[in-house]
């Protein structure tokens, strides 16, 4: 049982480690995003987006325009810890369009005392300097 776990950490850093820059940062940018909300920070969450007017957010009750909006409609929709529950990422395509934009889909899902929601989202990043940030956001 040793043997196994060993071989699965050292095929799972040697996979890590063959990973263009570009998607480690990305995957670093949504690992950050999940710590954040299962500590109960929203405004942490939020650092993940492109904090712009410009930012769209497609979601089950239409557009939403600008970082400042979604992170509204987020403090509304979880008012608290309980609300948030946790939250897990799991990453399906991570796929580069440009040297600048990638295309990220996965699967959210949240553990709550009350209910398990869960959904898949569809993200579009972009590079702004050295950073990469969230520029579109359609969740569902």
């Amino acid at each position: 049982m040793r043997k196994i776990g060993i071989i699965l950490l050292l095929t799972t850093t040697q996979a890590f480690s063959q990973q263009n820059p570009d998607e480690r940062a990305i995957r670093e940018v949504l690992a950050q995003q999940e710590e954040c909300w299962n500590a109960g920070d929203l405004e942490c969450f939020m650092e993940g987006y492109w904090k712009s007017d410009q930012l769209v957010f497609i979601g089950s009750k239409g557009l939403t325009y600008g970082w400042q909006q979604t992170l509204d409609n987020y403090k509304k929709s979880y008012p608290d810890k309980s609300a948030m529950g946790e939250l897990t990422f799991d990453l399906i395509i991570l796929e580069p369009l440009s040297d600048d934009f990638w295309s990220v889909i996965g699967k959210w899902s949240l553990k709550r005392k009350s209910d398990n929601p869960s959904g898949h989202f569809s993200l579009l990043f972009r590079r702004l300097g050295n950073d990469w940030v969230i520029v579109s956001d359609h969740s569902s």
